[in-house]
């Protein structure tokens, strides 16, 4: 069974937010008021970053408990540095594990084709270090720094509407919640993103397996404490240590037709699975092997948007620009997006947040794009079938190895931005 998360006392929403005459810290109803639908990475961090600024905010979760999902998270150095600030730097510490290196191999013979030092020169070099770490642990430690009467359980989300003076999020099971500003932080198949563009999920062809294992079952893996990710004909694999080295994540990915609903925690089979990488390096055969049970999700995509806001409802992570996961950014451009946000709403009005909005989506979108696209393209290189196609790919690899090519992605500074230019 999934672990529920429960690090704080969470109730179900009980009352229309715009009947209130004061919030319950003393604030007046002059101030900005913030509807966030979806507790996910991209929710709770965002309500952390708005707490920071003062904003006033509750944030609606269509599921009943919180639980673990989704196995591991890779956090970079620009995720990291911004977690450290919302006050996490102590809490991070204590359920996350610091690789040494990234190592790509090849899927036959494990041949090394590219590696990225990480621990301490990644740290001295921009000024946070990477992470790995259970889902499970990075939004509990979100939740840490959330009052827990502003997450609202069972919370459905049946649609968002706006006028010129509020927008609204319609609750299937309850009142109709208006407030200044709603953000759809609610995934690839978000409702608020309908407000800004009519477009549809999408099947991408992929789906992925995600899995914990117990590191007394692949201690082979950990002579070195770093990302692994085995790459071939149509399909590729990644594992990691998490949980402060208890467990190794992993998440296995193929080619296949079914586009079933995306989901976190639907079951996966592991026979299925094993049977799909027969014939690769046995290090990756044992990883799958070592799994007891494994969750299972259809992986959709969007294209990418021109605006993250119409009116009174924006968008952040996945909601506003859905990321394969091959790059290991989306939860960090989700976070980035939060705390970007919160800082243009910092002195926006009730009546007037065009400006505020438009801020946020000239720093994000053209970061946010790039990255999404890049994802993309390293989603196609990764699975090359073509035997001479992948040989280059793989020369390639080796040429490419160290941190300087990640310096425009690791080095940003999303706070910064708002203080300048904003340029990716």
């Amino acid at each position: 069974m999934p672990e529920v998360i429960k690090p704080c006392s969470l109730f179900r929403h009980d009352e229309d937010w715009d009947k209130r005459s004061s919030t319950t810290d003393g604030n007046d109803m002059s101030q900005l008021r913030v509807a966030v639908a979806g507790a996910g990475i991209a929710g709770l961090a965002l309500a952390a970053a708005l707490r920071r600024a003062g904003i006033d905010c509750h944030v609606y979760e269509q599921a009943e408990h919180l639980t673990e999902v989704g196995a591991g998270v890779q956090v970079a150095p620009n995720a990291t540095r911004l977690l450290h600030q919302l006050g996490l730097r102590d809490r991070l510490r204590g359920v996350a594990v610091v690789p040494q290196a990234i190592e790509m191999r090849r899927w036959d013979d494990g041949r090394r084709l590219q590696r990225t030092p990480l621990g301490s020169l990644c740290r001295s070099r921009f000024g946070a270090p990477y992470y790995t770490m259970r889902r499970a642990d990075l939004l509990t430690s979100l939740l840490s720094v959330v009052p827990p009467d502003r997450v609202h359980l069972g919370a459905r989300l049946a649609a968002v509407t706006q006028s010129a003076d509020e927008a609204r999020l319609h609750l299937s099971d309850g009142p109709t919640v208006a407030a200044d500003l709603v953000v759809g932080a609610d995934g690839i198949h978000s409702i608020a993103r309908e407000q800004i563009v009519a477009d549809r999920p999408c099947h991408s062809g992929q789906t992925v397996y995600r899995g914990l294992v117990p590191v007394e079952r692949v201690r082979f893996l950990l002579t070195e404490i770093r990302v692994q990710s085995w790459l071939g004909p149509d399909q590729h694999l990644v594992c990691y240590p998490v949980s402060s080295g208890r467990q190794v994540s992993f998440e296995a990915t193929i080619s296949a037709s079914d586009g079933r609903a995306e989901s976190w925690s639907a079951r996966g089979d592991v026979a299925p699975l094993a049977a799909a990488y027969a014939g690769w390096h046995p290090d990756v055969t044992r990883v799958i092997d070592a799994a007891e049970t494994i969750s299972r999700s259809a992986l959709h995509d969007r294209e990418s948007i021109e605006r993250l806001s119409s009116g009174r409802v924006a968008v952040i992570g996945d909601a506003a620009h859905p990321m394969a996961p091959i790059q290991a950014q989306g939860a960090n451009q989700a976070i980035e997006d939060a705390v970007v946000l919160a800082a243009c709403l910092a002195d926006a009005r009730p009546g007037d947040l065009s400006a505020a909005l438009r801020r946020y989506e000239g720093i994000r979108l053209p970061r946010t794009t790039r990255i999404q696209q890049q994802s993309r393209a390293n989603a196609e290189t990764f699975h090359l079938v073509n035997g001479q196609a992948r040989h280059r790919r793989d020369t390639s690899a080796q040429t490419a190895s160290g941190l300087d090519r990640h310096e425009w992605l690791f080095g940003y500074d999303a706070e910064q931005a708002t203080t300048t230019s904003g340029s990716a």
